[in-house]
């Protein structure tokens, strides 16, 4: 049962799509058309996973827009009832997100590639403000 990792360099909050680096790796181990089941997991508690249109940027930033608007910063009156404000005023906020949005994904595999819409792409979702590097583990079974 193949397994590896996939290191995504985030520049802040925003989606980061990810899908040409799993496909790459699904269709080396499925050479002979293999199907299965891939499974993939953010080791990291202030970002998500998702599945989202890739067409059109606007789904991206309307995203980024809505869960901004739905869980802003410590900073925002609204949020002065957060205790755990030591790490910056989005680290919370970014749990909270997380919290409420997949860690993991389940994707099927027919004939060596990923059962995936015709505008469907793989995306880390990073909450934080800064840049950070994130580890999403990937496994793959026949």
């Amino acid at each position: 049962m193949p397994q590896t990792e996939f290191e995504i360099s985030t520049r802040g909050q925003g989606l980061y799509e990810f899908t040409h680096d799993v496909t790459r790796w699904i269709s080396e181990l499925s050479a002979h058309g293999g199907q299965g089941l891939l499974t993939l997991f953010v080791r990291h508690t202030s970002c998500s996973l998702l599945i989202q249109e890739n067409a059109d940027p606007e789904v991206q930033s309307d995203l980024r827009a809505f869960f901004h608007r739905l869980v802003p910063p410590t900073t925002d009156p609204s949020m002065q009832y957060l205790t755990h404000t030591y790490e910056g005023p989005d680290d919370m906020p970014a749990h909270i997100k997380a919290a409420m949005m997949p860690v993991s994904l389940t994707i099927p595999v027919r004939q060596g590639a990923m059962v995936l819409g015709t505008w469907q792409g793989i995306y880390l979702f990073e909450h934080r403000n800064a840049p950070h590097i994130r580890c999403v583990s990937a496994h793959f079974s026949a």
